[in-house]
């Protein structure tokens, strides 16, 4: 099926070459540390077994088919050369992505399609200058990307068409639901609306209007319920007759709400004192691992619901 490139061993990382597997695909993960590697590699067993006790191991592989189909190297030129598709999974440091994009420049065909996962830099604000530009996308996933399919795939102007559409195929391929920008723009579409709330979040607490712990649940008790099978369009079209009629209802009392909303909060000081102090009586800094345990638990049932219902996935 192909060689698959996955350069950095973190959390998404691991996630991506567990994707990969699932499809059959051979998977090299790098890291320029090569205990991070032996590291990666024990957890990605573990993992695979997690998701087959939970009924969510993706694909008809087994765990020892697919766990065998991944392995390790700290030589980024054995991971990425000949591969089909090289997946950057590195730190969101600037510099840091247009040095290593320059280094796949010199190692990497003209029929690798080369992705980052960057969740918010346009993918020309590191590749402009590579040979291999049109080969550059940007392929940002939710994490964790195994119980939250969706990943942003947003081509720079120069990416090559049969780049954007190889990189949708690939992604539906192995489970995911890629979602194609049609231009760039920073911080892609996921984050814009993600900071959007967390912007009006934070002016409610900023505004003393209500408490952090009581606005959680306005979110995982109400929004989140609904948004958890449809997105917020197809509510409004479902919430009246029609998105048009929507907009005839409550277009007039949805512009008065918003233009009240004030200018755009930096987040610090006193109100991320505030919030951060609510937080942290709820689930105190060191029991934050096993918080996110129990989340990825509950994000396992949900994925496992939707599959269920809807087939998807």
């Amino acid at each position: 099926m192909g060689k698959i490139g996955i350069v950095g061993s973190g959390l998404i990382g691991r996630s991506w070459a567990m994707l990969f597997a699932s499809a059959g695909y051979k998977v090299i993960v790098y890291d320029v540390d090569a205990s991070q590697v032996t590291s990666a590699l024990g957890n990605i067993q573990s993992q695979l077994k997690e998701l087959e006790n939970s009924g969510l191991l993706r694909g008809s592989l087994s765990v020892d088919e697919q766990f065998k189909l991944i392995s390790g190297t700290n030589s980024l030129a054995e991971c990425v050369v000949d591969a089909k598709y090289v997946q950057e999974c590195i730190p969101e440091n600037l510099e840091k992505k247009r040095a290593l994009f320059a280094e796949l420049d010199l190692l990497v065909s003209e029929k690798t399609i080369l992705a980052s996962s960057t969740s918010s830099m346009p993918a020309s604000t590191f590749s402009e200058s590579l040979s291999h530009r049109s080969q550059v996308i940007v392929a940002h996933p939710v994490n964790p990307p195994f119980y939250c399919p969706l990943t942003e795939v947003v081509p720079a102007p120069y990416t090559e068409q049969w780049v954007r559409d190889e990189t949708v195929e690939i992604l539906k391929e192995i489970g995911q639901t890629p979602v194609l920008l049609k231009k760039e723009i920073v911080g892609f579409a996921l984050n814009r609306v993600q900071y959007a709330l967390l912007s009006e979040c934070w002016r409610l607490i900023e505004d003393d209007a209500i408490s952090v712990e009581d606005l959680d649940k306005v979110m995982s008790d109400g929004l989140g319920m609904r948004y958890a099978f449809m997105g917020p369009l197809e509510t409004c079209h479902l919430n009246a007759e029609g998105f048009a009629n929507y907009c005839d209802r409550y277009g007039g009392m949805i512009y008065d709400i918003v233009s009240s909303f004030g200018p755009h909060p930096r987040p610090g000081g006193a109100t991320a004192d505030e919030i951060a102090k609510d937080l942290e009586q709820r689930v105190p800094l060191e029991k934050l691992v096993e918080r996110r345990q129990w989340r990825d638990t509950r994000l396992a049932a949900l994925a496992k619901l939707k599959r269920n219902v809807d087939g998807s996935h």
